[in-house]
């Protein structure tokens, strides 16, 4: 929690806060986001987790050097703020995880190559527990879709290209 809780604070605190805590927790795990931040009926409430990245992160094999990496990681980086800007971009409108298809196992909404018209489902993205179906904003052909299915998203990452 962002301030100290008082007297007056720990008795406003109730089971119903306990479980909004818990459900911001989840969807942490869930979007990989380290901290999220609320505030409702004057109660500010702040969830954020440490992530080691030692722990994380496999052992090399064998030494490589430090530059050619940080080239190959910067590269996707302008390769994605590169695509955002692209014309024919649909960008995510929220905070998520991104689904192709309706269901696991289900036909996915679109593939490359597929002809959408406006309002088409392109995917879904879950956020806090509801599926939200992300439309086409033009017609056209998908040329490239830029996210894994399962795949955490941020607002404003680049999902589609529709030329």
């Amino acid at each position: 929690m962002a301030r100290q809780p008082d007297d007056k604070a720990a008795a406003k605190f109730s089971s119903e806060d306990s479980a909004l805590v818990r459900e911001l927790a989840l969807l942490l795990d869930e979007t990989s986001l380290t901290e999220i931040e609320i505030e409702r009926a004057g109660l500010r409430l702040r969830v954020a987790r440490n992530i080691s990245v030692a722990a994380t992160m496999p052992m090399p094999l064998a030494a490589a050097p430090a530059l050619p990496a940080a080239v190959a990681a910067a590269a996707p980086a302008a390769a994605a703020a590169d695509l955002s800007k692209h014309p024919g971009a649909v960008t995510s409108p929220m905070v998520g995880t991104a689904y192709w298809a309706p269901e696991p196992g289900a036909k996915p909404f679109i593939d490359v190559g597929t002809k959408v018209s406006v309002g088409q489902t392109l995917l879904i993205i879950e956020a806090m527990k509801t599926m939200n179906q992300i439309p086409s904003p033009r017609a056209g052909t998908v040329t490239q879709i830029l996210v894994e299915d399962g795949q955490p998203v941020e607002y404003g990452e680049p999902l589609v290209i529709i030329e």
